[in-house]
């Protein structure tokens, strides 16, 4: 399996995609369990969230941890948490099983550190706009599974914003 090398520059947001095993449509039917172990990793691990989407199957993430060192910790408790509270009735791999896994999250997760401004636009913009790119909705306004009335309200962004005027740049991009 390869070792992948992840960057620990101190003061930086980092995006970052989860993905359930098999993508398997399990997160917004337990809303309340995913909030709840967000919240307690919060407690555990400070980090600022700039974005964030739940989709039926995987998450993006936009934070800067107190400490940057921290985020691979973030993303391991923020799914151990989750996958130790669930009722799962899915049957497990021998893999899974000597793993102690519980065939909830792919193993690994994508994460990205952010290089400018217009690295995190687009990365803050493909948040809020995925549930319409995978058709979930045809509004951005129309998912509130996201921050984006947080970001709304905080003058980031229009109610109506998501147009494909407004979205042009981020359309090809695929950070799934």
């Amino acid at each position: 399996m390869p070792n992948y090398k992840r960057c620990y520059e101190q003061n930086k947001f980092v995006f970052i995609t989860i993905v359930t095993f098999n993508r398997i449509s399990i997160l917004i039917n337990n809303i309340d369990l995913l909030k709840n172990s967000y919240k307690s990793t919060l407690e555990k691990y400070p980090f600022e969230n700039m974005g964030m989407v739940i989709l039926p199957n995987h998450i993006h993430m936009l934070i800067k941890p107190k400490n940057m060192d921290d985020y691979p910790k973030i993303i391991s408790l923020f799914k151990a948490t989750f996958s130790r509270n669930i009722n799962n009735t899915m049957q497990l791999t021998k893999s899974q099983i000597n793993k102690r896994e519980k065939g909830i999250w792919q193993r690994r997760y994508w994460a990205h550190v952010i290089w400018d401004e217009k690295d995190f636009e687009n990365h803050f913009n493909y948040i809020h706009y995925n549930p319409v790119k995978h058709r979930y909705v045809e509004n951005v306004k129309d998912w509130k599974h996201s921050t984006f009335f947080k970001m709304v309200k905080l003058g980031f962004y229009d109610i109506n914003w998501g147009s494909e005027n407004e979205v042009s740049d981020i359309l090809d991009l695929d950070y799934e």
